[in-house]
């Protein structure tokens, strides 16, 4: 029996199912989970069936959680989706259900669940579920609803089509979505807009990044600075992509100032894989795009120099 077929089988036998994502989601943790919560709604509809976790203000569009007691998770199904390690899933609660599932599209350096479904060269874990669903024998049906949330996954995690992931087969999932008559347009703008706080700190980030001769770059977003934009952590993500719009940038590290003083990096590269810099610093993900933690400001000035010696060395 093929994982896929396992796993479609639990969820057939679950009465109660349960998913969880990421901490800090992007339209790609969002889209897979309520894309498939839809799905398995329509398929199963006298099942119980949950998504849990924190909505950033900015992304409250794709969706809401539900709110749900400790209880519910008695001989549930959980279900965890684009959430590579333990440490990152929201809502601690996903290790009290009789099972767990993990479908991702990060390397799976965490191999957690008693089922695990992991493509790292998937574009995105929206395009993944979309493959469960053509797989699945007509067991699952793509509505129009969850194509829309699939779509915004993709869209999301593939930067509009533009990083190293979006593959061929990628298109093809894109244009099943879109044939479903799903409003693309609706996506498109959703992720293009800013508010006028995020527009303030993209300026910043064009007209002060620190970039070195070989590429490597940074730049910090103090909780000060934040607290001064009306702003607050959960709504940096779009900002990450943009010191990649300077030419001279290579591979970038943005710092995010947590309220106890701590950092959450943000790694992007155009060339060099920064994931095992990642890794040293509570982190990881993929080659091109990973996150990570630093305690204080002497870990990210140790960040910042191993950046700098890694485009150093980069051939």
């Amino acid at each position: 029996m093929t994982i896929q077929a396992e796993i479609l089988t639990a969820i057939t036998e679950a009465s109660t199912i349960i998913i969880h994502r990421h901490q800090r989601p992007d339209p790609d943790a969002l889209g897979s989970q309520f894309g498939f919560q839809k799905v398995l709604q329509a398929a199963f509809p006298s099942k119980n069936i949950y998504a849990v976790g924190d909505i950033p203000t900015d992304l409250g569009w794709l969706g809401q959680s539900d709110e749900i007691g400790d209880e519910t998770y008695a001989n549930a199904l959980v279900i965890t989706v684009d959430t590579a390690n333990t440490e990152r899933v929201d809502d601690d609660r996903f290790n009290q259900g009789s099972k767990l599932i993990k479908i991702d599209h990060h390397p799976n350096d965490d191999a957690y669940g008693d089922l695990q479904w992991v493509l790292p060269e998937a574009s995105s874990t929206s395009e993944l579920l979309v493959d469960l669903i053509n797989d699945s024998a007509g067991l699952l049906k793509l509505t129009r609803d969850a194509a829309q949330l699939f779509y915004a996954g993709i869209v999301g995690d593939t930067g509009r089509f533009l990083y190293p992931a979006t593959s061929a087969h990628t298109f093809a999932i894109a244009s099943q979505l879109l044939a479903l008559g799903i409003d693309a347009t609706d996506v498109s703008r959703h992720q293009s807009e800013l508010s006028r706080g995020l527009g303030y700190l993209m300026g910043e980030i064009f007209e002060d990044i620190t970039i070195d001769a070989n590429g490597a770059a940074h730049f910090m977003i103090t909780q000060k600075r934040m607290q001064e934009l009306d702003l607050d952590k959960s709504q940096i993500q779009p900002l990450v992509s943009t010191p990649g719009r300077l030419a001279a940038v290579r591979a970038w590290l943005l710092f995010v100032e947590n309220e106890d003083g701590t950092y959450r990096v943000h790694l992007r590269s155009k060339g060099p894989a920064i994931n095992e810099l990642a890794k040293r610093h509570n982190g990881g993900g993929h080659d091109l795009a990973s996150g990570a933690n630093a305690a204080d400001q002497a870990e990210v000035d140790v960040m910042i120099d191993e950046l700098a010696t890694l485009m150093a060395d980069y051939k």
